[in-house]
């Protein structure tokens, strides 16, 4: 008997013992069960990175064995710089004997002896980012012990994978290539000469996800908001452009790049991300559209939302929100530079997000335009997105985010004005097909470039994408202009008399026009060959030429113009020729031959790279910068 009493005393003393946490394993590295399942496992990081809305594992060692009627443990989870339970950046999570979805809860799963493995679960809603970590525990009479804290964070991310998260995307190809895929091709040129860029993403590599949640951090938003993907990118549209908020890249456009890295020769956004980081914050020089797409599609991706970059060729920017691209003309028809702010770019790169959108009517889910390029603020700040794709489609401009402003980039009509004698403008001609050609992506899964024009625009000159044009002018600051009717009965082609030119050759141009009219028509022709930037900014005037023309009733006249190409070297890269409306770009080649011997990961391997100068002239000050997957940096050699 007094045996018997001595064990029960000892039993209760054990069961009276605080429980102490001893040890957690976050079961945290690149080949076990949480990173696999969680399409987390090519993070180079040996922080736990989940994915929210899906349940991840851990395992506890105990002072003594758990006993789930009598102690109790919870787990601790703090956001931000000011965690506050109300607002879901201080989060505290109770055991449950079963898991139900959308909530934070954890289950004992399996326990040995003084060890337990949780399964953790989390709602798909839950804002994102790095998060403190604590497990405690106390007595059935609420005496506690002090929280333990293992040395390591824990990163949130979105999760595409889940059908309850915002950013859920159904199809298997698609999130490898949008979210998954850390290589691409970034489009550039002209609608008649499209050239791809290979853009190393690098989402993956050591210290950018980091970099990623420094820029929510320093976007000065409180946590609670990053689990809205709709916020989240819009923050990101700001923070990857530096002119109000010191963010990740400085945009230049003058051709003068002494005091950084030319935008050119970026071949991916893992070293401008962690330059930015690295020092603390401090903007990166230089970017460009293509530059600003391929580090916002790096962004995006890391944090698990869906994105692809964009090419528009031929696109529009609308400085007065009249959704028109307009062009003013004096009583001589020249043009009024001081006047004429809107431009068209031979090629703008943004990107589409993937996304549902609950703050707009049904159907304008699906992919958004984010748009990280410094080119018009947006209540403020420089910013654009996320805008509806099928709203812009539908010339539904009324709606949420600067949908006007990428409405007007793809599909706005091209309009002249001429001043008049008491010094107002009427419009003189519209011409409807000049907007928005050949939008392009990588397709999914191979490097073709799928065109995707017609989930921005409807058929160009049908019923329907009139519709559209008319509605959203009538959002537009000159809402009037299609209650003017106006008829032209001379009509002007434009056609190169050979395939496009190179720089040093001749532009042999075919001028036809002609007399639809019932009645005599004498007219002149007025026409300029400038050079441009490749964002539709003048440079200069090389020809301008007046031809005068009389034409029959029904009659029709053929001429040709010749133009010569020549400019100088040092401004080859970032301007090019706009004659009349046909824009030429400088193609240039790298090949590079097979590796010499057996790539193998971690040694040295050697490869041949041969670069082929296509232009008659001499290239000078050349400089050649290699990026890839794998390597340590990037590598600049110059060669004079």
């Amino acid at each position: 008997t007094i045996e018997s009493e001595g064990t029960i005393l000892e039993k209760n003393r054990e069961i009276h013992t605080l429980l102490e946490v001893r040890s957690i394993d976050l079961l945290k590295s690149t080949k076990e069960q949480n990173r696999l399942e969680h399409h987390t496992d090519r993070y180079h990081s040996e922080h736990l990175i989940i994915r929210r809305g899906q349940t991840f594992q851990m395992l506890i060692e105990l002072s003594r064995a758990f006993n789930s009627k009598t102690d109790k443990l919870k787990l601790d989870l703090k956001l931000g710089n000011l965690p506050d339970v109300s607002k879901g950046t201080h989060v505290i999570v109770p055991l449950v004997e079963d898991l139900q979805d959308d909530c934070w809860e954890a289950k004992v799963v399996e326990q040995k002896g003084n060890k337990i493995k949780l399964s953790v679960n989390s709602p798909p809603t839950a804002a994102i980012g790095k998060y403190k970590f604590c497990v405690a525990t106390s007595s059935p009479t609420g005496e506690a012990m002090s929280p333990y804290s293992p040395d390591n964070d824990i990163y949130m991310l979105f999760n595409p994978w889940c059908e309850d998260d915002s950013v859920y995307m159904d199809n298997e190809e698609e999130r490898k290539e949008y979210v998954l895929n850390d290589m691409g091709l970034i489009y550039y040129g002209t609608d008649s000469q499209i050239g791809d860029r290979p853009w190393n993403f690098g989402q993956f590599d050591k210290g950018i996800l980091p970099a990623c949640l420094f820029l929510l951090e320093r976007s000065g938003a409180p946590a609670s908001g990053c689990g809205d993907p709709i916020n989240v990118v819009r923050l990101l549209s700001a923070m990857i452009n530096s002119p109000d908020d010191s963010g990740v890249l400085v945009g230049n456009w003058s051709g003068k790049y002494d005091d950084g890295t030319a935008p050119t020769f970026w071949s991916g956004s893992s070293d401008i991300l962690r330059q930015y980081y690295e020092n603390g914050g401090t903007p990166v020089r230089y970017g460009q559209c293509w530059v600003f797409s391929g580090v916002t599609t790096s962004v995006m991706r890391c944090l698990g939302i869906p994105t692809r970059s964009v090419t528009n060729f031929e696109s529009a920017h609308d400085t007065d929100v009249s959704l028109t691209t307009d062009v003013y003309l004096d009583e001589n028809y020249e043009p009024i530079e001081e006047y004429n702010q809107d431009s068209v770019w031979n090629f703008h790169v943004w990107n589409d997000c993937w996304m549902a959108r609950p703050d707009l009517p049904a159907g304008m889910g699906g992919w958004q335009v984010v748009d990280a390029t410094p080119q018009e603020t947006s209540q403020g700040v420089f910013r654009c997105g996320p805008a509806s794709v099928a709203a812009v489609r539908n010339g539904q401009v009324y709606l949420k985010h600067d949908t006007p402003f990428v409405f007007a980039e793809v599909n706005s009509d091209k309009v002249y004005w001429q001043r008049t004698a008491d010094g107002t403008f009427t419009p003189v001609h519209i011409k409807k097909n000049a907007i928005g050609h050949c939008i392009s992506t990588k397709a999914v899964g191979s490097d073709e470039r799928e065109d995707i024009t017609h989930l921005y625009k409807h058929a160009e000159d049908s019923e329907e994408e009139r519709i559209a044009v008319e509605t959203a002018c009538q959002y537009g600051s000159k809402a009037g202009l299609y209650n003017i009717s106006s008829a032209n009965d001379v009509t002007i082609q434009i056609t190169m008399d050979e395939e496009e030119p190179q720089l040093g050759a001749d532009a042999k141009l075919l001028i036809t026009v002609k007399n639809t009219s019932s009645e005599l028509r004498t007219f002149s022709i007025h026409g300029q060959a400038t050079v441009m930037y490749y964002t539709g900014v003048y440079k200069a005037t090389v020809k301008k030429d007046q031809v005068p023309v009389e034409l029959q009733p029904n009659e029709g006249e053929r001429t040709q113009a010749i133009i010569s190409l020549l400019i100088h070297i040092g401004l080859l890269l970032p301007i090019n020729f706009e004659i009349s409306l046909t824009s030429l770009v400088v193609n240039v080649c790298l090949f590079t031959s097979q590796p010499e011997g057996d790539a193998v990961v971690g040694k040295e391997m050697k490869a041949t790279v041969v670069f082929r100068n296509p232009l008659k002239i001499t290239l000078k000050n050349v400089k050649f910068r290699f990026e890839g997957l794998g390597l340590q940096s990037v590598r600049e050699v110059s060669y004079g």
